[in-house]
């Protein structure tokens, strides 16, 4: 299949055609039929699928189709970096269409944004806090809203963006599209869906627990005094051509990325107290390779696009396997292969535990001359002796289902 085949209005496809993209990937195959049928839609697919043109394309086809007044389509995200990223996407598509898109996010001033707002453009891409700023200062109304997309929708909750979600819902008009895409399907975002979509269909691209089979994963187990010496001599092997480094807290993010400029290397550091001309300097850098290493929180682990990234180190191990599989995602994406390396303390099995449970495995342990016992309490064996035992009572259900139908 190829974008020709799917009803694509011929300026984007025009686009797309001089930046060499031609096939759909498996999530755009399968949303932008649903969505251009004008129905409302859950997609839950991987970061790194594809899912920004699964909903633009549509969109921009029922804009072009019937053209509303100003903000006919607004993108909600929960970061400034995917903000940006998706406006990148959408922004040549619109104008090959005569079409404006404004990004609002915050962290920076609002003069730009607020002239932007207030010419008209039909289309937002926004961060919920900025928004609501925006539309407090009356700057922009949505009375001709024909698409709502929640972009990262899980990570939106996760970010205690709901009650913004929510004062945001409460003006737009009950009469419009809405597409929700999100890596993970959890409870939050059912009920949400259940409250924000009418009769959604649904689409699920691939295992949502599961990374991408190109990245080879390994963990390090270490003492805490040595993570600093053994990240500095593994990002100093000839394999480690870009390194994103991942870390809880802000204060560490800093310090990490100081002592690894004092020992040599070209790294920058970003996390959310950083400006948004620090952030964009540091991500400008690495993405074009002045900076081998990007010390980062987890506001990099969704919405950073980098081609090439050789390596995602959890300096840090993350606290939930929805978080380690972001974080990964950095790395192998656009058919390329990565590895994913993650430090583990004897303290931190209870984490490493939750993600071997996730994945549905025990993750390879590398040896090096500091490692140190940590304790496994995942048991792949009895892992697949409970997935089979449920599958059988599930078929023993269905069978009887049957049987009692006759």
């Amino acid at each position: 299949m190829n974008f020709d085949e799917l009803s694509i209005d011929p300026r984007c496809l025009r686009v797309l055609k001089s930046q060499h993209i031609t096939e759909p990937t498996p999530v755009q195959a399968q949303a932008i039929p649903v969505a251009l049928e004008g129905r409302d839609l859950v997609g839950i697919a991987q970061t790194g699928t594809g899912k920004t043109l699964a909903f633009a394309l549509p969109s921009l086809a029922r804009l072009a189709s019937d053209p509303a007044g100003q903000a006919s389509m607004l993108v909600l995200t929960p970061t400034r970096e995917l903000a940006q990223q998706v406006h990148a996407v959408l922004d040549p598509l619109a104008r090959a269409m005569g079409l404006r898109a404004a990004c609002v996010f915050g962290g920076v001033g609002f003069d730009a944004q607020t002239k932007a707002l207030r010419q008209g453009c039909p289309i937002i891409v926004a961060t919920p806090g900025r928004l609501l700023d925006h539309i407090g200062r009356r700057n922009t109304r949505f009375d001709h809203l024909a698409v709502l997309v929640m972009d990262e929708a899980d990570r939106m909750l996760d970010m205690g963006f709901l009650p913004d979600i929510k004062r945001i819902l409460s003006g737009l008009p009950k009469d419009r599209q809405t597409l929700m895409f999100s890596a993970t399907f959890p409870k939050p975002i059912e009920r949400l869906a259940a409250e924000m979509l009418h009769q959604p269909a649904r689409i699920s691209v691939g295992a949502t627990a599961t990374p991408a089979a190109a990245i080879r994963q390994g963990i390090y187990t270490v003492e805490h005094g040595r993570k600093l010496g053994l990240l500095s001599k593994i990002l100093s092997e000839p394999a480690v051509e870009s390194a994103l480094v991942f870390l809880r807290t802000k204060h560490r993010t800093d310090r990490t990325a100081r002592a690894l400029q004092k020992a040599g290397f070209k790294v920058k550091a970003i996390h959310g107290g950083r400006t948004q001309s620090q952030r964009d300097q540091a991500i400008d850098g690495f993405r074009k390779g002045r900076y081998k290493v990007l010390v980062a929180t987890d506001v990099a682990a969704r919405g950073l696009d980098v081609e090439g990234i050789s390596h995602v180190v959890n300096f840090d191990i993350p606290n939930s396997s929805d978080d380690y599989i972001h974080r990964i995602g950095r790395t192998a994406r656009a058919n390329a292969s990565g590895d994913a390396i993650t430090f583990v303390c004897p303290d931190e099995f209870m984490a490493l535990s939750e993600i071997e449970t996730a994945l549905g495995k025990n993750l390879p342990r590398e040896e090096w001359e500091g490692a140190v016992p940590v304790v496994s309490l995942f048991n792949a064996d009895k892992h697949s002796e409970f997935k089979n035992r449920r599958k059988g009572v599930r078929n023993g259900r269905r069978g009887r289902r049957l049987m009692a139908a006759r």
